[in-house]
């Protein structure tokens, strides 16, 4: 996907970002495990969907990340997760 492309999908997506040849958000949780459990209900629709996020875990934060490594950048199928992780 272009910059343009990219930029287009994520504009109305609260709090997605597109940098270093990704697109990433992180969310706030009440509790360390509330943001464990966040991870556990994303891995699920990561298998369904058959693309998985790279996942930072702090302190009530987790950061999602999306790239298609073989691709060599964002496409269409990191969108849709992104879009996915949304709905959780």
């Amino acid at each position: 996907m272009s910059f343009k492309q990219i930029s287009n999908e994520i504009d109305n997506m609260d709090g997605w970002i597109f940098e270093n040849n990704r697109i990433s958000k992180s969310y706030h949780f009440d509790s360390y495990m509330d943001g464990i459990k966040f991870v556990n209900i994303l891995a699920e629709k990561a298998e369904e969907l058959n693309h998985h996020p790279d996942l930072v875990v702090g302190w009530c934060e987790v950061t999602v990340s999306f790239t298609s490594h073989d691709q060599g950048g964002v496409t269409s199928a990191c969108v849709k997760m992104a879009k996915a992780v949304e709905k959780l």
